[in-house]
């Protein structure tokens, strides 16, 4: 009954100053909302990060450093290496305890966005967040030579549709002359997948005999002259199995046998390979990009402690003002304590205020920004906060708050009746 009656009397309190209360429940409010938005980006992006690729027990590649096959096989930027022999593949591929091996193949561009090669159970197998599979927006997996698939990224920011045709181009860069493009060779778009939040969005998928009929002319990585060109029906008729690709990606009967099989096939006998696994390689990745997660959300800590700054300022200017309005409530009965309550509601009304208007502002700001980060950065952001985020930003948000109240409310608890009813006394 008597907290009620100090929160009346404190809103009371703030109604008679309702300029300066909606001033600092503003500055609160758009503080609280820049760190809820950057929580919520930020938690959504490791989520993104580490749901890149699911079901998948090893990456196998040439010998080189973890990130590296990672950053090229889960996320399409640049080759992982020299790749592996083709025949290396088929043998790991048959050993016992694989349930499943896929082969992919990189090198190739269309417009910037890398061109992965691999063969139809891609479609079947991979698995991205929870053990999600690929889903089909439109059409089917490829089923011809000079068949693609595109990610979702890569068909709406060129307006692409199904059975259009696409050129791509030899090497990671959009290098459209006539010396990089395989414009003799063109692809026919069967299927369009829908969207993951993956690097599977910004991605075109062909077979392996696709990346070697556009390369059936090309000598060591130099293309034709006009006398040895060969035309796409020409190069579907001499098409063979590869004899190198970039890396594989390996699914085990039992997940525990992951460690023996990294083990053996970090010394396979006929060529020099890694094998990593998913999980921790992608974690030891975000301890590298971590720090800007860090910087993120220091930098919004920042701005909430200017803000409740501001509102200790507010209050502690403000108290000169009260004197006698505290004077007189000591006179009918407060007691000290009731005046220290009093400035510790005011301070929680009007931070709980400000985290309010902070929750509005940041819902309207997460929707507004969606559909720009899932087409960018394949971000799809929710504007309904999970308990785990949105409990301890706000607990945390409010305890900040009390915490601003409390010099001015001591100095309230520490002042006297005869202080002031005597302006003229010092504080």
């Amino acid at each position: 009954m008597l907290m009620r009656s100090l929160l009346t009397l404190a809103w009371s309190s703030l109604g008679s100053r309702r300029f300066v209360a909606l001033l600092t429940v503003a500055c609160i409010g758009l503080g609280s909302a820049v760190l809820i938005v950057v929580e919520q980006i930020r938690t959504e992006a490791r989520e993104a990060f580490t749901r890149s690729v699911s079901g998948v027990d090893l990456l196998v590649g040439p010998r080189g450093g973890s990130v590296e096959l990672l950053m090229g096989v889960v996320f399409r930027t640049g080759t992982p290496g020299r790749g592996m022999t083709f025949e290396s593949y088929r043998q790991i591929a048959a050993l016992p305890g694989v349930n499943w091996a896929l082969p992919v193949s990189f090198g190739d561009s269309h417009h910037g966005y890398p061109v992965m090669g691999t063969d139809a159970d891609y479609f079947k197998h991979f698995r991205y967040g929870r053990s999600q599979p690929l889903a089909f927006a439109a059409g089917n997996p490829f089923a011809d030579v000079f068949d693609a698939v595109i990610g979702a990224e890569v068909a709406d920011r060129l307006g692409y549709r199904l059975n259009q045709q696409i050129a791509l181009e030899h090497g990671l860069e959009a290098a459209m002359d006539a010396n990089h493009s395989h414009q003799d060779k063109p692809f026919r778009i069967v299927g369009i997948l829908q969207r993951t939040g993956t690097a599977v969005d910004r991605t075109v998928h062909v077979s392996l005999a696709g990346i070697e009929a556009m390369h059936a002319d090309w000598v060591d990585g130099r293309p034709p002259d006009a006398f040895d060109k060969l035309s796409a029906e020409e190069a579907r008729l001499v098409v063979k199995d590869p004899e190198r690709i970039s890396a594989m990606l390996v699914a085990l009967d039992q997940r525990a046998a992951a460690l023996f099989m990294q083990a053996r096939l970090g010394n396979w006998p006929a060529e020099p390979l890694s094998a990593v696994m998913p999980g921790p390689a992608l974690l030891e990745l975000w301890e590298i990009v971590g720090v800007a997660e860090n910087v993120l959300r220091g930098m919004s800590w920042c701005v909430i402690i200017v803000v409740l700054v501001g509102m200790l300022t507010v209050l502690w200017s403000g108290l000169e003002e009260r004197r006698h309005e505290m004077a007189v409530l000591r006179a009918v009965g407060a007691r000290p304590r009731h005046i220290f309550m009093l400035i510790i509601g005011e301070a929680l009304l009007l931070t709980l205020g400000g985290v309010v208007v902070g929750i509005f502002l940041a819902v309207s700001t997460l929707s507004a920004l969606e559909s720009t980060l899932v087409q960018q950065y394949g971000l799809s952001l929710s504007a309904a906060f999970s308990g785990r985020t949105i409990v301890p930003l706000f607990s945390g948000l409010l305890a900040a708050g009390l915490l601003a109240g409390l010099l001015p409310a001591m100095r309230c608890y520490r002042r006297s009746l005869s202080d002031g009813l005597n302006p003229e006394m010092g504080s």
